[in-house]
């Protein structure tokens, strides 16, 4: 068994690690020793202090990942207030992110920048991103088509990898536990010269708990970058992954053969460029590629396929500061997609059918955006984007969003009006004999306010948020898709996080959703039905403490209920609600080895987040971490 030794040895090779870097886990720092607000960039395509973010934005860190022992970022993103993640029953299986209420298709997911929607769908499958090498994960929600362009439609969420600094260090670590599972994976960055790199790279072997359910994912990411002076940095990200599935399908209707491989590489070379303080320059070109193999595919219909993907991408940004309350960000983005799918044995019986589909979607767009802060601690933006599509012409949006510190009360009032649009994806056009089809159209509002209290130990957010969603492309019954469908969303986000004393941390999140179809004519869900997969409440809850300096433990609990499924046609139907909870521990036994354990679903709750599709009970897992 080549994962018992895998492991042995890197236990074994742990002692004798005696170098290097502190070691996991890291003091909580107090609220008087907190540095400034932290800085993101999604809201505005520049830095900005999250407090002041004129739009709704949640940060999670690399220091989250750690301390809760998160291995994917779908895991990570369900603490986040206005989203929902909904995983087709166990790891490797197919994950979706839904915000506000809007389909996955309609969030764009960005990797240092660089758009990764994927395949024939347009949507992102969350199921093999894993946190190697990330930094941090920014989410803004509401329609940030204006600076984002297609699929932005409900929000963004962007993931930052790590960018080296001072001198080199690594980390490697295994870990080991319930169905079979066994993880390896490793990290290093830091700066040599005028170079600075980051990698990461893990293995993740499973056989979950069904017949034909095992999971193999393997993963590599790394940024490289030169800069010969503090103007200038030439640097390039790469990742890979190849991720092989067994799928086993619903319960009700079990495949016990059924496997699906799914490969993927991207490379994205960026420059950054800022000759002067007042002028700064950002180039990125990209080519990702995706391929996916369902041998042998049961489904009865068509038999093996095989999919493809590929994209090139370019994307230039301008921000020029010609007065200090004036920041105007211009740029341009080109996008060039081939998708495909090859059915080499589709039934010949009704007459001849293609043995290969496919689709090529071309775009061109412009943004310019106006970012003015007359008085301290005002920030309003307004802008506006033009998209333009081989197939269906141009589309404009618009985006005004605004926020404002109270310094006095420690309040900050946020808001945002704004349309965003996402186009038909290939799946659509080709498996639905429509290459007319229009883009789905939003149109969005929110208003927030932040307060922090007890000299900013306590701080919690609420926000309102309406989507009004139009064009919506549905299916009329007649193996057609059209612009047939309409939809509102709409609902509460709230955020808490509080640090009464020293390393003692609580966090929640609490979402209300309303999410209604409002059209009759997309025969798939009759009219005023509750969209399928929405929770109406979901609430999170952490709470996390270093003793002694030496352990960390987190406890932490979601609650997830008033979901209904599809019934395709007819009324929806309830499914139950569901809540686990997860407990985490690391315990540093020196500052360069530390060991490691947590349980899932510790309560063995019985749920599945889609229906027929049962996710795992009680797990247990431990390993160890070394740095040097």
């Amino acid at each position: 068994m080549r994962y018992p030794i895998r492991f042995a040895a890197l236990l074994a090779f742990a002692p004798l690690v005696c170098f290097g870097q502190q070691a996991s886990p890291t003091p909580t720092p107090s609220p008087s020793e907190t540095e400034a607000e932290p800085i993101v960039v999604t809201a505005t395509r520049f830095d900005i202090p999250l407090d002041l973010s004129p739009a709704s934005a949640s940060v999670i860190t690399s220091e989250d990942f750690e301390q809760k022992q998160i291995e994917r970022v779908s895991d990570a993103l369900r603490e986040v207030p206005g989203l929902s993640v909904v995983q087709t029953g166990t790891a490797g299986q197919l994950t979706s992110v839904f915000t506000r209420g809007l389909r996955s298709e309609h969030t764009q997911v960005l990797l240092d920048g660089i758009p990764i929607n994927q395949g024939l769908q347009g949507a992102f499958n969350f199921a093999d991103l894993t946190i190697d090498d990330i930094d941090r994960i920014e989410v803004v929600r509401g329609p940030q088509s204006t600076l984002y362009g297609p699929r932005a439609l409900a929000g963004v969420i962007q993931i930052f990898t790590k960018q080296g600094t001072g001198t080199p260090g690594a980390m490697v670590a295994a870990e080991g536990g319930s169905y079979d599972t066994f993880r390896e994976w490793g990290q290093s960055d830091g700066k040599i010269g005028d170079f600075d790199y980051s990698v990461g790279a893990s293995r993740f072997d499973t056989d979950n708990a069904r017949p034909n359910n095992n999971y193999r994912n393997t993963a590599a990411i790394t940024d490289v970058g030169w800069s010969p002076d503090e103007q200038l940095r030439i640097g390039s990200l790469f990742t890979y992954s190849v991720s092989d599935t067994g799928n086993p399908n619903t319960i009700f209707d079990p495949r016990p053969i059924d496997h699906f491989l799914t490969e993927r590489w991207l490379i994205g070379p960026h420059i950054d460029w800022k000759p002067t303080e007042w002028w700064q320059h950002k180039l990125i070109v990209s080519y990702d590629h995706e391929r996916q193999i369902n041998d042998p595919n049961e489904d009865g219909f068509v038999g093996p396929t095989r999919a493809l993907f590929e994209r090139t991408q370019v994307d230039y940004q301008n921000d020029l500061r010609p007065a200090s309350w004036l920041t105007l960000t211009s740029g341009f983005f080109y996008s060039r997609v081939n998708a495909g799918q090859e059915r080499p044995f589709v039934l010949q019986i009704f007459g001849p059918q293609p043995t290969f589909v496919s689709d090529h979607t071309e775009e061109i767009a412009g943004f310019l955006q106006a970012t003015v802060t007359p008085i301290e601690n005002l920030i309003f933006v307004a802008g506006g984007r033009f998209d333009h599509f081989n197939q269906f012409g141009g589309v404009w949006t618009y985006r005004v969003a605004g926020s404002y510190k109270i310094d006095r009360t420690n309040t900050i009032l946020h808001s945002s009006v704004a349309t965003g649009f996402s186009p038909p994806s290939s799946q659509d056009k080709i498996f639905g004999n429509n290459f007319g089809l229009r883009p789905e159209h939003d149109f969005g509002w929110d208003i927030g306010v932040r307060q922090e209290l007890w000299e900013s130990r306590v701080a919690a957010g609420l926000t309102y948020f309406h989507n009004d969603l139009s064009n919506a492309i549905g299916s009329n019954g007649l193996f057609q898709t059209l612009n047939l469908g309409a939809a509102e969303t709409q609902g509460l986000e709230a955020e808490l996080r509080a640090q009464p004393i020293t390393n003692l941390l609580f966090t929640a999140s609490y979402t209300y959703l309303e999410a209604e179809k409002t059209s009759s004519k997309d025969i798939s869900q009759l009219q005023g039905a509750r969209l399928p997969r929405r929770p109406r409440n979901e609430l999170y809850v952490s709470a996390s403490y270093l003793w002694w300096k030496k352990l960390r433990t987190v406890v932490e609990a979601k609650f997830v209920n008033a979901r209904e499924e599809l019934n395709f046609g007819g009324p929806n139907f309830d499914i139950e609600d569901y809540s686990f909870v997860n407990i985490a521990a690391e315990y540093e036994v020196n500052p360069h080895l530390s060991i490691f354990g947590r349980i899932d679903n510790m309560a063995n709750e019985h749920y599945s987040e889609v229906f027929g599709f049962p996710a795992l009970g009680r797990a247990a897992y431990g390993g160890v971490k070394v740095r040097f």
